[in-house]
C-alpha cells in the first residue's frame, strides 16, 4: 500500500470481533494511519496493527453512557484529514451495514476530503456462522433479510414491513435489537409468525467471549433474561437455527473463551498467535521487548572479518541468527564464508532460521538451552578451539564461562539488544486490570523482567495475575518468573512454541476432565 501524500480518511470495517477476520486491506490502512478513530464494536487488539506513534481516539458508544454525537465524529474526521493526517475510522463489522458509514462518507464528500471505503465482514453473517448457523441453506432458507433492531427514534413511524418479515420463509437477522427483543418477538407473533419458529441470540459473536442462547419466538425473551443477555447481539430468526446442534464448531474448541497474553516482540508473535487461535483462544499482543541493533557494530564487524579463524559458531536464538547473518551479508560476504566452521543452534527454530540463509546446522542439542550445548560439546575436545557466540547484549554467562573453563577461546558479540517498549499501544494493561486475561505466556527471561517493569514492579503485578495462569517456554524462563513471585502453572517438556501451546491446551483439557469427573 502506498502511503497517501496528503490527508485522507479510510472508513475501515473492523469485522465482527475475531481479529483474524480483519481484511488485509484494513490491516494495511491501520499500518499507515496517523490517527485511528475506533468504536465500541471494533476489537481493541486491532490497534496493535497501528504504529506506536499513531494517535488512538475512542469515539464509540456503550450502553447509556456519554458518547460523541455523529456530527462531532464527522468534524473530527474532517479536521484531522484537513491537517494532512492519514485517518482510519475503524468501525465494527462493515461500515455500510448499519454502521453510519454512509453518513460519514457524505460528510467527507461535502468537505471535499479524499476517502476510501474498506468493507468488513458483517456480524450479520459471521456471528451466526461462528454459532454453527448458516444464514442460508438450500432446503431451509433461500432468502436473507438483515434488519435494524433499533430504528432512528426521530422517525415518525417504523419503516419496517413487519407483516412481510413475519411471513417470510427465509432467515431474518436483527442487528442492534437486544433492547427491543420483547417487541420484536411480540410483533412477529402478532403478524402471524409461528411461536415454534427457532431463534438464536449470539452475543459478542466470533470472539472468545461468544455466548449463544437458542429458543423459539414463544420463549426466547424468557431464555434471554435467564441468561442475562445484553448487547451487542445478533438475533437470528428462522429454520436454519436448528442446524446449530450439528454445526456448532467454534464453541467446541479446547481454548474457546480463553484470552492469552503474548509478551513476545511484536514481530515475532505470529507463530504463537496462529497456533493459539487454531485452538479457539484469542491471542492478545503485549510486546514487552523491542529488538534493536547493538550500540556498536564494530565488534561484530571485527568477528566477521576473522570468521575463517573460528572453529565453532554457536547461535543461541532466532534473533542471533537473523541479525548476524544479515550483518554478514551487509559486509559483502555470504554463507560460503562459513564453510569449514562447525555450526551449533539451540533449538529447531534457530536451526530453521539458519537454513533460510542456505546453511544447515551441524549440531542441534536435544536440550534447547545452554546446558544442552555444554552437554553436547563436552563429548568433543574444545580445548584451544576458537568459538564465536553471536547473541543478545544481555544474556546468561553460563555458556561462555563453561567453554572457557574447558580451554576454549570464546568471543561473545552482541548482535542485538532487547529493550522495554516505551508504551503499551494495545491496551493490554487494562485487559489485565479488567481480569479479561486467562493466560500470560513468557518465552524468555527478558519478557518476564520487562513485563514486571512495565506494570510497576513485582508487588504491582501480583494482584493482576492472581487468577491468571502463567505459561513459560522453559525452565530458565520459569525460574525468572518465580524469582519475581509469579506462580508458573504451565511449562512444556520442549522449549518450543508448538510445545508451549500444546501444554496450554493440555492444561485446560485436564481441568475439563477433572471437572467432568467431579460431576459424574
Amino acid at each position: 500500500m502506498v502511503r497517501p501524500n496528503k490527508g485522507k480518511v479510510y472508513l475501515v470495517g473492523a469485522g465482527p470481533g475475531d481479529p483474524g477476520l480483519l481484511t488485509l486491506r484494513g490491516k494495511e490502512c491501520l499500518e499507515q494511519a496517523d490517527v485511528v478513530l475506533y468504536d465500541y464494536l471494533a476489537n481493541p487488539t486491532l490497534l496493535a496493527h497501528a504504529r506506536d506513534e499513531a494517535e488512538r481516539v475512542y469515539v464509540g458508544r456503550r450502553g447509556k453512557g456519554k458518547y460523541p454525537e455523529q456530527e462531532a465524529i464527522n468534524r473530527l474526521l474532517i479536521e484531522r484529514a484537513s491537517a494532512g493526517s492519514v485517518v482510519v475510522r475503524l468501525k465494527g463489522g462493515d461500515p455500510f451495514v448499519f454502521g453510519r458509514g454512509g453518513e460519514e462518507a457524505e460528510a467527507l464528500a461535502s468537505a471535499k476530503i479524499e476517502f476510501e471505503i474498506v468493507p468488513g465482514v458483517t456480524a450479520a453473517v459471521a456471528a451466526p456462522a461462528y454459532a454453527g448457523i448458516p444464514v442460508t441453506h438450500r432446503t431451509l432458507a433461500s432468502t436473507l433479510t438483515i434488519v435494524t433492531g433499533h430504528e432512528d427514534p426521530e422517525k415518525p413511524s417504523t419503516a419496517l414491513d413487519w407483516s412481510r418479515l413475519a411471513t417470510s420463509q427465509g432467515t431474518v437477522v436483527f442487528l442492534m435489537g437486544m433492547k427491543n427483543l420483547s417487541t420484536i418477538a411480540a410483533t412477529l407473533l402478532a403478524e402471524g409468525r409461528a411461536g415454534s419458529t427457532p431463534v438464536a441470540i449470539i452475543r459478542w459473536g466470533t470472539r472468545v467471549s461468544q455466548q449463544t442462547v437458542v429458543g423459539t419466538l414463544a420463549d426466547i425473551v424468557e431464555k434471554a433474561e435467564a441468561e442475562k443477555m445484553e448487547p451487542p447481539t445478533v438475533i437470528v430468526v428462522g429454520e436454519v437455527v436448528r442446524l446449530r446442534s450439528k454445526l456448532n464448531w467454534f464453541e467446541q474448541r479446547p481454548l474457546f473463551g480463553k484470552r492469552v497474553l503474548m509478551t513476545r516482540a511484536k514481530e515475532q508473535a505470529g507463530e504463537l498467535a496462529t497456533r493459539l487461535a487454531s485452538y479457539g483462544a484469542e491471542p492478545v499482543e503485549a510486546p514487552t521487548i523491542t529488538i534493536v541493533p547493538p550500540p556498536d557494530w564494530a565488534p561484530v564487524d571485527h568477528a566477521i572479518s576473522e570468521i575463517r579463524t573460528y572453529d565453532w559458531i554457536i547461535f543461541t536464538s532466532v534473533n542471533g541468527v537473523s541479525r548476524f547473518m544479515t550483518r554478514l551479508f551487509t559486509r559483502g560476504l555470504d554463507s560460503r564464508c562459513l564453510a569449514g566452521r562447525q555450526l551449533c543452534c539451540i533449538g529447531p527454530r534457530t536451526a530453521q532460521e539458519l537454513e533460510k540463509f542456505g546453511v544447515k546446522a551441524d549440531v542441534v542439542p536435544a536440550e534447547y538451552q545452554a546446558e544442552g550445548v555444554l552437554a553436547t560439546l563436552s563429548r568433543q575436545n574444545v580445548k584451544n578451539t576458537r568459538i564465536l557466540i553471536p547473541r543478545a547484549e544481555v544474556a546468561r554467562e553460563l555458556l561462555p564461562e563453561e567453554l572457557r573453563a574447558a580451554g576454549a577461546h570464546v568471543d561473545v558479540i552482541p548482535v542485538y539488544r532487547t529493550l522495554t517498549p516505551e508504551q503499551d499501544s494495545g491496551g493490554w494493561r487494562q485487559e489485565l486490570m479488567d481480569h479479561r486475561i486467562h493466560v500470560v505466556t513468557f518465552t524468555s527471561s527478558s519478557t518476564v523482567r520487562n513485563f514486571v517493569t512495565m506494570l510497576g514492579g513485582a508487588e504491582a503485578v501480583k494482584p493482576l495475575v492472581q487468577s491468571v495462569m502463567i505459561a513459560c517456554i522453559g525452565p530458565i524462563t520459569a525460574k525468572t518468573a518465580e524469582e519475581y513471585g509469579l506462580t508458573v502453572s504451565i511449562m512444556p517438556d520442549e522449549n518450543t512454541i508448538p510445545a508451549l501451546v500444546d501444554a496450554i491446551v493440555h492444561q485446560y483439557e485436564s481441568r475439563e476432565q477433572v471437572a467432568t469427573g467431579a460431576l459424574q
